[in-house]
């Protein structure tokens, strides 16, 4: 009996219209937990951080506690994908569940600002294979046709999560304490490696070559580089210092070593081949752009609405609704035509387009501008990112083999990532210089001292200064915000044309006939426990 559990079936892919089978369902479940896992966890320390540093100090090196995460998470991404495709994917994807919760257990238990930081950067390299390892097992699970509706639930959970994780930190914080911003991740992630453990059966691998540690190691040291100019660049140090001239030097050169070597190593970390289909390196760009512009949002239409409009900061997942309810709303829809239909290039044009008559709408927010407005504006702009969110990562994965399928799912991921990174650093420097600017015109000397330490006042710093300082402020916001956005559709332009060049390989649930843009030619298989 144990033997006949223990064996596996290889079938043909289902087509569009068969009905995934139950265990595929059950697995699917548990996906959707890891990766709400990995969305939630910074929206809800960020609630948090005031707490944890009440009680543990080190306000110095709060940062870090965001920086360490996302640095290991950067880092560790790519890895994770070659892991899965040279070992298996089951494997893997359990591993980064068990090192996630370990980061969390130890979080939680954290005595001291040192030590929390530390804690967190195990997080983050756990988090990094729960992101790869969701896409990348649905990307062997389900067939290319119907990838689409998946990946469109899994972009709404992303959504959700955004929505809710400032309202769930904020209520765990304020009940329990802020340990238990960590330790809720422990009951979900043992239920979600319970399930993957039970009903997931993936035929093991053993790659002949071993790990590329050279790569790993260069790959790592350029990502960690770029990621901390980023992070550094205008707020630690200044854009021309020597810090930072430093790290771009050290990230450039670990960088072209990384790819010299990549076409030397025996098993590439990022095989290079994978960047001669148009449509992945296409995807990529689409995808880095659209991390660059959704994070830049997320984080300046916020502060708009708190500092101008006058909105709470307690509900702060809230000011975002109307963008993520219509990203979530469209990557469903977007999900489901294209299972219906096979088809898909519309949706990154129309995403791109969307994107920047979004963005220039929000560029144009004032000191006048009405909540019911804002939202119109950024409604339109989630429009255009749920066309183009998880299309991103279906077109990225039909375009390589089934034995990339991990690292193109990473890549895709890493991309996304580093535009993040971009966005928030390049538009905020642009916004900090804007206010900065704007409150030494309209409140002289008054005004440059207070944006001199930071362009970003909280609640109770605004409430304490003049009127006349105040409202100076709330035009210097409104001035920065126009400039981030107005950037952002700028660079927007770059999705809409790169998305005409996407060539359409319609999407089937059978055999297809081999194309140079598709490796998912021959019908992947659909792996269940007997």
């Amino acid at each position: 009996m144990a033997d006949t559990q223990a064996a596996v079936t290889v079938q043909a892919i289902p087509g569009p219209q068969e009905k995934q089978p139950k265990s595929v369902r059950v697995v699917l479940l548990a996906l959707m937990i890891a990766m709400m896992l990995a969305m939630l966890d910074n929206m809800i320390v960020g609630t948090a951080m005031p707490t944890i540093v009440g009680e543990l100090g080190g306000l110095e090196h709060l940062s870090w506690v965001v920086t360490g995460y996302t640095l290991a998470t950067a880092a560790a991404t790519p890895i994770w994908g070659k892991l899965g495709d040279m070992y298996g994917r089951k494997a893997t994807f359990l591993s980064s569940i068990v090192i996630f919760l370990i980061g969390s257990a130890l979080s939680g238990m954290a005595q001291n600002m040192g030590q929390l930081i530390g804690f967190r950067a195990i997080q983050g390299l756990g988090a990094g294979g729960l992101m790869v390892g969701v896409m990348a097992i649905i990307g062997d699970l389900i067939p290319p046709r119907e990838r689409g509706k998946y990946q469109g639930m899994m972009a709404g959970v992303m959504a959700l999560a955004m929505i809710g994780g400032p309202l769930v930190g904020g209520t765990i914080t304020d009940n329990w304490g802020w340990r238990w911003s960590f330790y809720i991740n422990l009951p979900l992630g043992v239920v979600a490696l319970a399930l993957v453990s039970a009903v997931l059966h993936l035929p093991k691998k053993r790659a002949k070559a071993g790990i590329d540690y050279l790569g790993v190691v260069l790959l790592t040291v350029g990502i960690t580089s770029i990621v901390l100019v980023t992070t550094w660049g205008g707020t630690e140090y200044a854009w021309t210092s020597a810090r930072i001239m430093e790290l771009i030097g050290i990230g450039v050169a670990a960088l072209i070593g990384f790819v010299f070597w990549q076409t030397k190593a025996a098993e590439p970390v990022v095989p290079l081949h994978i960047f001669r289909s148009r449509n992945f390196t296409l995807m990529s760009l689409i995808g880095f752009i659209t991390g660059f512009v959704m994070f830049g949002a997320t984080l300046f239409l916020p502060l708009y609405q708190q500092s101008v409009q006058g909105a709470s900061a307690t509900n702060s997942g809230l000011l975002l609704l109307p963008m993520l309810g219509a990203m979530l709303v469209t990557s469903m829809v977007a999900g489901r035509v294209t299972t219906g239909s096979g088809r898909y290039k519309i949706f990154p044009i129309l995403g791109g387009a969307l994107m920047i008559v979004g963005l220039y709408l929000l560029s144009l927010m004032d000191t006048d501008t009405t909540r019911l407005t804002s939202g119109i504006y950024m409604a339109v702009l989630g429009l255009g990112m749920g066309c183009l969110m998880q299309v991103t990562m279906l077109v990225a994965q039909n375009s390589v083999e089934m034995k990339d399928m991990g690292v193109a799912s990473s890549s895709t991921t890493l991309f996304r990532t580093l535009g993040s990174s971009f966005g928030v650093a390049i538009m905020g420097a642009l916004f900090n210089h804007r206010v900065q600017d704007v409150m030494a015109e309209r409140a002289g000397a008054l005004g440059s001292k207070i944006t001199e330490q930071s362009a970003q006042l909280d609640a109770a710093s605004l409430a304490k200064l003049p009127a006349a300082a105040r409202e100076a402020y709330q035009h210097a916001v409104s001035a920065g915000t126009h400039s981030a956005f107005l950037l952002g559709a700028v660079i927007s332009v770059v999705v809409l044309i790169a998305s005409l060049f996407v060539k359409e390989v319609p999407l089937k649930g059978g055999p297809q006939k081999p194309s140079s843009d598709s490796a998912d030619a021959a019908p992947a298989p659909v792996i269940e426990a007997v």
